[in-house]
Formats: C-alpha cells, structure tokens, sequence
C-alpha cells in the first residue's frame, strides 16, 4: 500500500454503522477533544473590555469653562453668535458697503476663523398658545374670528411643512503652540476622526496658560464682534450656559425639540454621601 495515499472509508453493511478512518494527531487536542470542541473551547468569550466606542470618546470637546471650550488637544475655543441682516432689501450703496466691511474684516484677522451656520426646526407651539390666549381676550366678533382663521392656518401650515430657523456661528480658535504649528498638523491629521477610538485622555494646563488663553480668546472674539459691527451686524460671545445648550441641540435635534435643556444651576437633587466613622457590626443591630 503505498503511503500517500489517504485511508478510504470501507463501506456499510447492511445493518452496521458505517466505520470512519481515524482522525490525525494534529486534529486532536492534548485532552483528546475533538476539532469541533475544540473550535467551540476556543470560540468561547472571555470577559469584554471596556469598549471604546463611546459617546465621551468620540467629542472633541473636554471641558466647558468659563465661556470656553477646552478640547482634548490642549486648545481653546469661543464662539461668537450673529445675527442676520437682508442683504436683499438694500440699496446698491448699502452693499457695497457691507462687502468692502467684510473684506476689511477678513483682512484684520491675524488668526484662523471657522463660520458654522446651523439650520433649527422651530417649535411654534408658545408662540399658538399665546395666540390662542389674546383669542379668549378678545371682544370684537369679527377680530375673533379672523383670528381663529389664523390660528388654524398657522397649525395646519406646522404640521404640513417643518418651519426652520438658520443660526449664524463665528467659531475662533486658539492654540497654546501657535496657530501655523497646529494647523499643520491638523492638516496632516485629516483622517483621524475615521481612525480607532482612544481612550479619552485628561488634559493638564497650567495656570498659567490658561490665563493667557482666556485672555487671547476674549481680545480675539472683541475683534471679531467689532468687525461684524461694522457690517451692520449684532454679534456677541456665548456663554457657559449657552455652549452647553448648542452642543446639546446639534447632538441632539430631536430631543432637544421635546426636552430642551435648562439653566444646569437650577437642578435641584439628592446626593449621599459616606458617614464617618467605623459601620456597626451585625451583632450591634441586631442583625443573624
């Protein structure tokens, strides 16, 4: 018999089970297992480890302070609100205006500026209940019932179509190793955010850098704000309250529609907290 050849299985007789060829060393374990327990020892789960795929993983953000945004990075952030004007309505001199203001103001900046414009579903229900109020109030016949008309249009038109409201954002950055430094490295960093989450990192910064940022963010966001003054445009910086509450409406814009968030100075809570001094041993209250 040659050696090569494999071993064929000898057929069944009638009545008998069929005999197998015995299976190789290599297939069976060091306690005699077969290969499909074996497989299933192997496939068997050990304990999971933490999964960094989370929620607090993925922001950039590390802390909110003081009308600031600490990234993970070490850098800061301030975000200016504006407010639109109609560019269509004005005259030719009126633009010309507005566009030589802007083109001044982006020659002014000697730091990076990112414009974020932000689309909000608007919830008209406040505005249907104090029109369903003046309503009841309301003692002239035909007001009332001009009114009514008004009301119903305004509800059917809600339920119809989504009214949306555009938010207007000057973000301005600031970076404790300078601006060119960093925007270098952000440029060669483009596909990070694709990359394997890490384990959110606790950010140390001295006292010393932080004032000066504060002090940077607040000279760079007055610049900003008096540049879009001279546009025509209002424009001030958001506080802690209020970066709290975007960041909460764009991570959460069908939530924040329902449960909009509040002051955070407002919650009112229980807290415990550990007693001092040794526990009473089970004997002392009586306890088995």
């Amino acid at each position: 018999m040659n050696p090569n050849t494999q071993q064929q299985p000898t057929p069944a007789q009638p009545g008998t089970a069929p005999t197998l060829p015995p299976l190789p060393a290599a297939a069976t374990n060091q306690a005699g297992a077969s290969p499909s327990q074996a497989g299933t020892a192997q496939q068997t789960p050990k304990n999971p480890a933490r999964n960094p795929n989370s929620t607090q993983n993925t922001l950039l953000i590390s802390e909110i302070r003081e009308s600031m945004l600490i990234m993970n990075d070490g850098s800061f952030r301030a975000v200016v609100t504006c407010e639109s004007i109609n560019f269509d309505l004005m005259s030719g001199r009126e633009r010309e205006g507005v566009e030589y203001s802007y083109q001044s103001f982006l020659n002014s900046l000697y730091f990076p500026v990112q414009i974020f414009i932000r689309s909000e579903r608007v919830d008209i229900g406040p505005y249907l209940e104090k029109l369903v109020d003046l309503r009841r109030s309301q003692d002239n016949m035909l007001l009332g019932m001009l009114m009514e008309d008004y009301i119903n249009f305004i509800d059917d038109l809600s339920r119809e179509t989504n009214i949306m409201d555009k938010h207007f954002y000057i973000i301005v950055p600031y970076f404790a190793t300078g601006d060119l430094s960093a925007l270098a490295a952000a440029s060669k960093s483009i596909f990070a955010a694709f990359a394997k989450p890490q384990e959110q990192q606790h950010i140390k910064i001295d006292q010393a850098a932080y004032t000066k940022a504060k002090d940077e963010l607040s000279n760079r966001a007055n610049a900003v704000m008096s540049g879009m003054f001279q546009m025509g445009v209002k424009a001030r910086q958001l506080d802690t309250n209020e970066l709290s509450t975007l960041y909460y409406n764009t991570y959460n814009p069908d939530t924040a529609i329902r449960e909009a968030i509040t002051d955070p100075n407002a919650f009112v809570g229980t807290y415990t907290q550990k007693g001092a001094g040794v526990p009473p041993s089970q004997n002392q209250t009586g306890g088995f």
